[in-house]
């Protein structure tokens, strides 16, 4: 288990093409990496600020476990990721539960961030993210929200390069509350909190593990 759980390093100037290739490597087997239940901060989070019939955006939605849960809470979700096998494996669990999640095949700079779309938009474990990729998505992010919309954000801070239970082997693809603080400047924060866990996500996220919590609104 602890070869399954090693850190991951993530090449900063990697391309949509390159990132496919990496992530279809890691996805390319019959078991979910990252199990098939939601995300717990996630869930909580959902109940306490959205709703059913609520448009939600899911950013690289992996293998589906968190928008098909979404959807089985009766929201409309929208989903992308970077690996096409990651996408056929959250179709065909999204099918198996009896709901539908439109996903599509794109990076976090290729997709279509349409103005004014999203009730909520949700970012679980996305730090694949080098510093310059994640103030895009930040700014993406309001950008796609309407107003009063709902950013849901769950990621490592650096004292989990010490648990090494999962994650990006890269400090600068890590989270701090000042960090974090001064990327959602634009928008009211709700919710920022970092905390030490159990975490039992499937293979990749398994073990005590140092997290940050961010909920705000556009």
């Amino acid at each position: 288990m602890a070869s399954k759980n090693k850190q991951v390093h993530i090449d900063s100037a990697m391309s949509f093409k390159d990132a496919t290739q990496f992530w279809n490597e890691r996805f390319d087997q019959e078991e979910f990496i990252f199990g098939k239940e939601p995300n717990e901060y996630l869930v909580e989070k959902a109940r306490q600020h959205l709703k059913v019939n609520d448009k939600v955006l899911c950013i690289a939605d992996g293998e589906g476990r968190n928008g098909v849960w979404l959807a089985k809470q009766g929201m409309h979700v929208v989903g992308f990721d970077a690996s096409d096998i990651a996408l056929a494996k959250a179709k065909k669990f999204a099918q198996e539960n009896h709901v539908q999640v439109d996903y599509s095949f794109s990076d976090t700079d290729s997709f279509d961030w349409q103005v004014n779309e999203y009730d909520a938009v949700v970012g679980i474990f996305i730090q694949f993210a080098d510093p310059a990729m994640r103030e895009r998505i930040f700014r993406q992010t309001y950008q796609t929200l309407k107003p009063g919309g709902i950013f849901i954000l769950q990621g490592y801070t650096p004292k989990q390069l010490e648990y090494k239970t999962g994650g990006p082997s890269l400090i600068e693809h890590l989270y701090t509350e000042d960090l974090i603080r001064d990327l959602a400047k634009d928008f009211t924060i709700l919710e920022l909190t970092s905390y030490e866990k159990e975490l039992s996500e499937g293979p990749r996220h398994t073990g005590m593990s140092a997290i940050l919590g961010l909920v705000a609104r556009k």
